[in-house]
């Protein structure tokens, strides 16, 4: 009842600017996971292997700090809402060009580009929202909007489901073009950061200084970056490979893993929305460590599960701590930020541990295929385990450590 009266508590104004960062960090999650749906049929068309199609995911993974301080410098400089504008247009064109590309060196560089446009859209839709909403209202805002990663994941398999039958793979990338549409959106109906108005009417914007960046806040970079890895690391590590761990040594099929799929994304979105809630009132870093240390106690039913049903209770039970934890990162990256570059530090903290986890999936892979099962094959539970639980610790290490402003005004 209480979400609800915040929900109920928002302005027109307010309410059309957090629907258009959401939707902005959706609809560029929908961009991203179109890829993963087409591997085969990709590397079919250019005559590659799989492992050298994926090798676009990293690529694109790898290029979002850039883009990240790219856009973000422009979002302290310039303000949040024209620079969102620009980045959207940007991933939706570079994804539009990747339906014709005309052989695959041009298909990497498309997707090195569209990595760019996907590391600036983060930082700039977050610090656009957390700055529009009243101070009370961050946790549960930041939640849910951590979570439009979540449903450009469902978006991306509808989208798949639908059209690839009809128009195969370069079909999905046309329609990944349609997030370009959400500028008419955000140009009619959202306005400025009020916060970035209000500094550059008294005066409290100059000219960006990224020395003096460097000089001040490099060890709260550090250490924000070092966080953002792990997590990274942390919902990577649970997601990328358990498809595969679901066919390789539980043996199911296309259903049963698409039914799964859903279910824990389902629980991801829960997680996300609720644990970013209960931060307004409990803490940051309190919900931080609470959701780790219970997803240290589920790896059992996780991964372990004897049964199918047990099994995918874990799955949506992990996942909502995963993403719950993820919840808390927007408004906890917003409020550690240094004021005057609120636009580039968070984005750029979040990239950086992006970038620094690019390989995870590799790297888990490599040790299943190290750690045999008893029947000899890539014992891919009890290497997502291992990491995970090394992952959850570091988490729990790293937020009990690092400093907390809840609450804070901007």
């Amino acid at each position: 009842m209480e979400a609800l009266s915040l929900l109920r508590s928002l302005n027109r104004v307010q309410k059309n600017t957090f629907i258009a960062c959401f939707l902005g960090w959706t609809l560029d999650a929908l961009d991203f996971f179109l890829l993963t749906f087409v591997f085969v049929p990709v590397a079919h068309d250019f005559g590659k292997t799989i492992p050298q199609v994926t090798f676009a995911i990293t690529l694109t993974l790898m290029m979002r700090p850039l883009g990240a301080f790219i856009f973000g410098w422009l979002g302290d400089r310039f303000g949040r809402r024209i620079p969102l504008m620009i980045d959207i247009v940007f991933y939706s064109v570079v994804e539009l060009l990747t339906a014709f590309a005309p052989n695959f060196a041009t298909f990497l560089f498309l997707r090195a580009l569209f990595g760019i446009g996907m590391g600036g859209e983060w930082g700039l839709g977050a610090s656009l929202a957390m700055e529009s909403l009243p101070t009370h209202t961050r946790g549960l805002f930041s939640g849910i909007l951590q979570q439009g990663y979540a449903f450009g994941y469902l978006l991306a398999a509808l989208v798949y489901w639908i059209v690839f039958p009809h128009f195969g793979w370069r079909g999905l990338f046309v329609v990944g073009a349609l997030p370009a549409l959400l500028v008419i959106y955000i140009r009619a109906r959202v306005p400025e950061s009020p916060v970035w108005e209000r500094n550059r009417a008294s005066a409290k914007t100059p000219r960006i200084d990224l020395g003096r960046f460097i000089r001040e806040y490099w060890l709260l970079l550090i250490y924000a970056a070092l966080l953002m890895t792990a997590f990274n690391y942390m919902s990577h590590g649970t997601q990328d490979l358990y498809p595969t761990f679901l066919e390789k040594q539980r043996g199911f099929g296309v259903s049963e893993k698409s039914m799964i799929t859903i279910v824990y994304a389902f629980g991801a979105i829960v997680g996300g929305a609720v644990v970013g809630f209960l931060s307004q009132t409990w803490g940051r870093r309190r919900c931080i460590i609470l959701a780790a240390v219970c997803g240290i106690f589920l790896i059992p039913a996780w991964i372990f599960a004897p049964g199918t049903a047990l099994l995918i209770a874990g799955g949506f039970l992990m996942q909502f701590m995963v993403q719950g934890a993820w919840g808390v990162v927007p408004v906890h990256l917003n409020e550690l930020s240094p004021g005057e570059f609120r636009g580039t530090f968070p984005g750029l903290a979040y990239q950086l541990g992006n970038f620094a986890a690019a390989y995870a999936a590799q790297q888990q892979a490599w040790l299943a295929e190290r750690f045999h099962g008893t029947n000899g094959k890539p014992n891919y539970a009890l290497t997502m385990a291992a990491v995970e639980c090394l992952v959850f610790l570091a988490i729990i290490f790293l937020a009990a450590i690092g400093p907390e402003k809840r609450g804070r005004e901007f």
